[in-house]
């Protein structure tokens, strides 16, 4: 049962720095595509960073130059690294991994939800 688990959210002033992390468990032949989400209130999810096994990075236009998306393959952990936060950043960040079944497909997993809130 694989399994994603984040970790570092919460609340931050506006300019002010977070570091998101979500790391895999569970019977893990290997991790494609890893990034997150986020869902702001009364909008749609949307796609914030994605990184493939390879380090080929995926910005949202809304966050490039300022989250940094990276991955540690020996441990099985993507990281977001927030900075110059906004108020327009607040939602829940949601992270997802792209992990092949034995069967050859490809299953999307997620992490529970992380709550980042922007203070101004």
């Amino acid at each position: 049962q694989v399994q994603l688990v984040e970790s570092g959210g919460g609340l931050v002033q506006a300019g002010g720095s977070l570091r998101l992390s979500c790391a895999a468990s569970g019977a893990l032949p290997s991790i494609n595509n890893m990034g997150w989400y986020r869902q702001a209130p009364g909008k749609q999810r949307e796609l914030v960073a994605a990184i493939t096994s390879g380090g080929s990075t995926n910005y949202a236009d809304s966050v490039k130059g300022r989250f940094t998306i990276s991955r540690d393959n020996a441990k099985n952990t993507g990281y977001l690294q927030m900075n110059s936060l906004k108020p327009e950043d607040v939602g829940v960040y949601y992270c997802f991994a792209n992990i092949p079944a034995p069967n050859g497909l490809l299953y999307t997993y997620w992490g529970q939800g992380t709550q980042v809130t922007v203070s101004s």
